[in-house]
């Protein structure tokens, strides 16, 4: 089968671990008989710095012609003035706006041979194994009026959450549909009892499960959420929210699986179904690691099964991401670490000699 593919590396440690993740989706190409055909791209400081913007019409163009697009990571210090006209993740928030890419995916594993690497005890973590659904083209990051002003008494600020039925409808939808496939228990988020635009997201994922009556739907308060992933993570399948509630909460679950070098990520234009073909972005969920970059140090799991993630939703290839997803679990059962996840009497590796092992492992 061929497939056109684009590969935006980005900024920091991007191009680094992104070389990883390409490495092997090589290796399943000769194995299984694909072809993908790769184009690239900038986005982020790189695009700034060469283009003079964080995302040039003519990646977005790109973009659009292909099945699927592959990210490192934006950002960095270079670029961090706050009074700057443009920054680099505004090239991440209009590319997941112009391709309609509303549904995050983030799972969240505990591998059992990782379960001593956290900063949690290994009886709390132990069975982790849940997805967070993050709606990714509305609320805070979006909404206006979204402005920064002198006023006679001082600077003021102000960012509106802003959400319609219609978006959160598609996204709840999006974790009800993941509900139905794994256990049947869905967690929506939210913040109702302060905030309008959550009482509206509370009534509406109500409105959705009376087309699900297979599915047990709980609301829970984002605050509640939080302290519920670090007392008792097991407890969570699905787990749906709104776009600013999902980024902090998933960050806070990445540390769960010991790193957030561990944890892919998947940005949908619609459902996802295995063997599918929807549209997505793939990206691991850590930032640039700037001061990283160049040591080959960092953890290139994250982005490797965000390959995986590609395979199976927006190229119909669940056999091949099996296969890769099982390889990581199988490096990880020899003892080999990022310094990352570094444990004791295991065996210490570097970017590449990790995505050296796990491409073996898949080719073997």
């Amino acid at each position: 089968m061929q497939f056109t593919l684009t590969v935006l590396p980005g900024d920091g440690v991007g191009p680094e671990v992104t070389d990883e993740g390409l490495k092997v989706l090589k290796v399943i190409g000769e194995k299984f008989g694909h072809d993908f055909k790769l184009q690239h791209g900038l986005i982020g400081g790189t695009a700034i710095d060469n283009e003079g913007t964080a995302l040039s019409k003519a990646t977005i163009k790109m973009c659009r012609k292909s099945d699927a697009v592959l990210l490192g990571a934006v950002g960095g210090p270079k670029w961090d003035d706050p009074l700057a006209s443009v920054r680099p993740e505004d090239g991440l928030l209009a590319l997941r706006k112009e391709l309609g890419l509303f549904a995050n995916l983030r799972p969240v594993k505990v591998f059992p041979v990782l379960v001593n690497g956290t900063n949690l005890k290994p009886n709390v973590i132990r069975g982790t194994d849940f997805i967070f659904v993050r709606e990714l083209t509305g609320g805070l990051y979006f909404g206006r009026p979204k402005r920064r002003w002198q006023t006679s008494r001082g600077r003021r600020a102000v960012d509106s959450m802003s959400y319609t039925e219609q978006e959160i409808e598609r996204i709840v939808r999006v974790g009800f549909e993941l509900a139905r496939r794994r256990a049947r228990k869905l967690v929506s988020v939210d913040k109702a009892n302060v905030l309008e635009s959550s009482r509206l997201w509370r009534q509406v994922a109500m409105e959705v499960a009376v087309k699900y009556p297979d599915v047990a739907l709980e609301h829970m308060l984002v605050d509640a959420c939080a302290m519920r992933l670090i007392q008792n993570p097991p407890y969570f399948d699905v787990v749906v929210t709104e776009n600013t509630f999902g980024d902090i909460l998933t960050d806070e679950a990445s540390m769960l699986a010991g790193s957030m070098g561990m944890l892919p990520s998947a940005s949908l234009a619609g459902v996802p179904q295995e063997g599918g073909n929807i549209f997505g972005l793939y990206e691991p969920i850590h930032g640039s690691a700037p001061r990283r970059a160049g040591l080959n140090m960092v953890n290139p799991i994250a982005v490797i099964s965000s390959v995986a993630m590609m395979l199976r939703y927006s190229c119909g290839l669940t056999r091949e991401a099996d296969v890769i997803e099982a390889a990581v679990e199988a490096v990880l059962n020899k003892g080999y670490r990022t310094y990352d996840i570094m444990d004791e009497n295991k065996t210490k590796v570097g970017t590449k000699e990790m995505g050296d092992l796990i491409a073996a492992k898949v080719g073997g």
